[in-house]
């Protein structure tokens, strides 16, 4: 990912709330500080479709502000 925003694609990183920390640290380690984190809820595994679905619902707004916002 990190690559990728060097390069001027518009990229993000879908991550659950617990690894907020870690996912901020990682861009910032990886040169690319301002890279979006789209926050889900932990925990991802171990949990059923519909609970994914739900994970998806919370993410779908937050990429489509972020879409939004590189449209400008």
């Amino acid at each position: 990912m990190a690559e990728l925003r060097k390069r001027g694609l518009s990229t993000a990183v879908i991550s659950t709330e617990s690894f907020v920390k870690l996912g901020k640290t990682q861009a910032r380690v990886f040169g690319v500080p301002d890279l979006p984190l789209v926050l889900i809820p932990h925990p991802l595994g171990g949990i059923s479709l519909e609970q994914v679905e739900g994970r998806a619902h919370v993410a779908i707004p937050q990429i489509a502000a972020l879409i939004k916002e590189q449209l400008k």
